[in-house]
């Protein structure tokens, strides 16, 4: 399952080294192309909303195979695209589909028992990072080599390999049903606005997906202009710093199996101040950049790890449905920091950027001193019985 969960996450990153090369085989201008990293993502971001919440309908494993089975063969439209109109169109298919990611994590979340959720969510969004982290290498190495077509055509034949693997490889929980598909996604407002555990977690993913994209957002800029003045490779080169978030994944849900997710969160949560002070020094000195760059990725993995880990305390029932908000909230926080580093490079450069991420650790750290008042959600109920489809 962490394989899949790496394989599938891929096809979200495999364009962004290739977009000069779709611009000059489609014929496209750099913008329309450009379009299809925000398409990919915006596909997924509809897959999280509309397609997860049905792991609380249908049964999982046909749910996952179904969206795979869509997944390659939007993958291999996109590498016959003759055009960037069917390029785009193809590319939002493969976003939608990808939301699997997040049902395969459920599921094994519900397979899991209490003493071990933490362990197995650490192995999935292990398999999450390492998909992240070596998509991008991947894909700029087959499309020198093969062309950009040969890519997704390789990401199709892999991601239909899966498809056959997990039909009988996973096990078979009932499906629940009982309720019709506009009140299964009405009811996830009813669930946020009754959960304050859930609306905490929500918090958390927004405050720290917010903070790691606007780093991200805003280093290449740094990067580019002087005392760097590095190319486009050499910038690129600093996303596989990413590895650090890899190896945190499994710490954190080690430490919360032992009960220790509190203090683990505030340790983590200091770790993203002292990223952006040591984050603000670096925009001189290298050493000071790339510490600041890996302490930043620790602790946002980790609070993404425990996060994710802790929302499956839920009942069973309810849980894609509880995925699907904590979700929908980190992807905001992304688009929130990313968007505040647009409007703040041009204005207030590295600095202002630094200030802005000081404030976002200020209000991860006061949201880490109010969370002992916010109990968590009853212990949940055994996993349901296996064996029926």
């Amino acid at each position: 399952m962490a394989f899949a969960v790496a394989a599938i996450v891929a096809n979200l990153y495999y364009v962004q080294p290739l977009l000069p090369d779709l611009s000059a085989d489609l014929g496209g201008s750099a913008d329309m192309v450009g379009l299809s990293v925000t398409v990919t993502q915006l596909g997924y971001a509809a897959g999280l909303i509309l397609l997860v919440p049905l792991g609380d309908l249908l049964a999982n494993r046909g749910l996952v195979v179904s969206m795979l089975s869509a997944g390659s063969v939007a993958l291999a439209a996109t590498a016959l695209a003759p055009n960037p109109v069917a390029l785009l169109i193809s590319l939002a298919v493969v976003g939608l589909s990808s939301a699997a990611i997040n049902v395969l994590i459920q599921l094994a979340a519900t397979l899991a028992g209490d003493h071990e959720r933490g362990r197995v969510v650490g192995t999935l969004m292990t398999g999450l990072l390492l998909g992240v982290l070596l998509a991008r290498t991947v894909s700029g190495a087959v499309g020198d080599m093969a062309g950009w077509r040969a890519v997704y055509a390789l990401g199709a034949v892999l991601i239909a390999v899966l498809a056959l693997a997990l039909r009988p490889g996973l096990p078979a929980l009932t499906a629940r049903g009982g309720t019709s598909y506009p009140r299964l996604l009405a009811s996830i407002v009813a669930i946020v606005r009754r959960e304050r555990f859930l609306r905490r977690r929500m918090a958390f993913g927004f405050v720290g997906f917010a903070a790691f994209q606007l780093l991200w957002t805003a280093l290449p800029f740094l990067l580019a202009a002087e005392p760097y003045s590095y190319s486009s490779t050499t910038i690129g080169l600093f996303g596989l710093i990413g590895a650090a978030g890899v190896v945190c994944a499994q710490v954190a849900g080690r430490l919360l199996d032992r009960g220790l997710t509190h203090p683990a969160t505030g340790v983590l949560t200091l770790s993203l101040a002292v990223a952006w002070a040591t984050a603000f020094s670096g925009r001189t000195q290298l050493v000071l950049l790339v510490a600041g760059i890996i302490l930043l990725d620790i602790g946002v993995q980790g609070i993404h790890v425990l996060n994710q880990t802790r929302i499956y305390v839920f009942e069973p029932a309810i849980r894609s449905r509880v995925t699907t908000a904590y979700m929908t909230s980190y992807f905001l926080g992304g688009a929130f920091g990313g968007g505040l580093a647009v409007f703040l490079v041009p204005r207030t450069g590295w600095t202002g950027v630094c200030v802005a991420g000081g404030v976002l650790a200020t209000a991860a750290a006061l949201l880490w001193l109010a969370d002992r008042g916010v109990a968590e959600p009853a212990t949940a109920p055994p996993a349901p019985q296996l064996g029926e489809s």
